[in-house]
């Protein structure tokens, strides 16, 4: 089956994850860590995009990152992706892939979705049952976006700004906002759309993509009355 083509629109976020080869451990000693996260850096100045939020997992990481030209997340992946199976290789004398494949990556409406992803990302080790909280993880954004730890990493999305006037206000309000646990549907809808590489966002969002690409934002509905009104407007019949 073709893999379906990336949706790219600068100036958009996208939540990215890419894993390790059949999810082995991609990241063993504090080293690792640093030198993932400095080549991240480098490479999202290089490459004009943004990081908003990340996770760096032993195996894998996930990324929020919004790109200010259409190639710049490929680009940006590419070149960590590169640097780090050198030196991993190196480090640990070993040849071969690291990687699971190419990165997984959906487009995000910014306006209801794009904190809803931050707190994804920030809550994966807590999800994975490395810590109880996320800012007992010390890998991830969670300190810079609701403690105003620095991080050279994170740069905030204007949504986030709207989040209070003042860098005090937004983060309280980042880190209230952050101790309610994502319903199972959210969760299922943000990993669904990530794996599958569709469209996050409102039907409304959707609609606008598929205007601004000419291609399908969601997948075809299945089931239902074929015959109905309803389901023939949701699969774009009418």
């Amino acid at each position: 089956m073709a893999r379906l083509p990336r949706f790219v629109l600068p100036g958009y976020p996208q939540h990215v994850i890419q894993r390790g080869n059949n999810r082995q451990q991609i990241l063993f000693e504090e080293d690792d860590y640093w030198f993932i996260w400095e080549k991240l850096g480098v490479a999202a100045q290089k490459f004009e995009c943004d990081i908003h939020a990340y996770v760096l997992m032993p195996n894998h990481f996930h990324l929020l990152v919004t790109p200010h030209v259409e190639n710049g997340i490929g680009k940006l992946m590419q070149y960590v992706g590169r640097y780090y199976v050198q030196y991993f290789n190196h480090r640990y004398d070993r040849t071969g892939t690291l990687w699971e494949g190419r990165y997984r990556a959906t487009l995000v409406e910014p306006k209801g979705y794009l904190q809803a992803v931050s707190h994804y990302v920030e809550a994966n080790p807590v999800r994975a049952g490395l810590v109880g909280h996320p800012s007992d993880y010390g890998w991830s954004s969670y300190a810079a976006n609701a403690e105003g730890a620095d991080d050279e990493l994170v740069t905030p999305h204007l949504e986030y700004e709207r989040l209070g006037r003042s860098a005090k206000a937004r983060r309280e309000q980042y880190a209230k906002s952050a101790e309610t646990p994502a319903s199972e549907t959210r969760l299922k809808e943000i990993r669904d759309s990530t794996n599958k590489a569709w469209v996050l966002g409102t039907s409304a969002f959707c609609s606008e993509v598929e205007g601004m690409l000419n291609r399908r934002a969601l997948p075809r509905p299945r089931g239902g009355d074929r015959r109905s009104e309803a389901y023939r407007r949701q699969a774009g019949r009418l």
